[in-house]
């Protein structure tokens, strides 16, 4: 590759380093939000099914992985993860404020919290449908964009609702347990809090 053709090659394998950058980011600003190092893996886990469903999206309608598909992945990254915020922000809340149980505070926020999700998944869906339509002038740069949007976010969306519940709760018990065993092996030591009770 030359010229421009080379600037672009280049540019595209420096594409993985800048998503697991931008995952690093999400986890460390998440953690200082909750005081926390587990529930921002609660958070990051709806992240793969989004970009399974871009790729799949793209397979389906044989459109290449362009840098322009993977700005759509970009994109994918902010809209699950923010379903996944409204979700467990407020259970992270009701166990603080409320004193619930893990499986109260998450049950209660899923009734709760499933109508705002869905308005703003599908918001984003319809936003993008007619970038994935492909119709007008130079359709051609913009479909992978739209393709890879809505296709992960029909794909998380489905998943995510199952599984970030369930997720959220083996994590905390998995939590509660690193506490207890520093607990156990540091017995002079302040304890950890559990990942759902903020430090005091």
């Amino acid at each position: 590759f030359e010229g421009t053709a080379r600037v672009a090659n280049q540019a595209q394998t420096y594409l993985p380093l800048l998503l697991l950058a931008a995952v690093v980011i999400i986890y460390l600003v998440l953690g200082i939000l909750y005081e926390s190092y587990i529930h921002p893996l609660t958070i990051l886990s709806t992240l793969p099914s989004a970009g399974v469903g871009a790729l799949l999206a793209l397979l389906i309608f044989q459109i290449e992985f362009s840098l322009i598909a993977f700005i759509g992945v970009m994109l994918l990254i902010g809209v699950v993860k923010k379903n996944a915020i409204i979700m467990i922000d407020f259970a992270i809340q009701l166990q603080r404020n409320e004193n619930l149980s893990p499986h109260d505070a998450i049950t209660k926020a899923c009734l709760l919290r499933f109508r705002p999700i869905m308005m703003t998944t599908m918001g984003a869906i319809l936003g993008a449908l007619p970038l994935a339509i492909g119709v007008g002038e130079g359709y051609e740069l913009r479909q992978p964009l739209g393709v890879s949007i809505v296709g992960g976010l029909v794909v998380s969306q489905a998943l995510t609702l199952y599984t970030t519940p369930v997720i959220y709760l083996y994590l905390d018990r998995f939590g509660d347990w690193c506490a207890r065993q520093w607990h156990r092996f540091h017995p002079g030591a302040h304890p950890v809090p559990p990942a759902s009770v903020p430090a005091e």
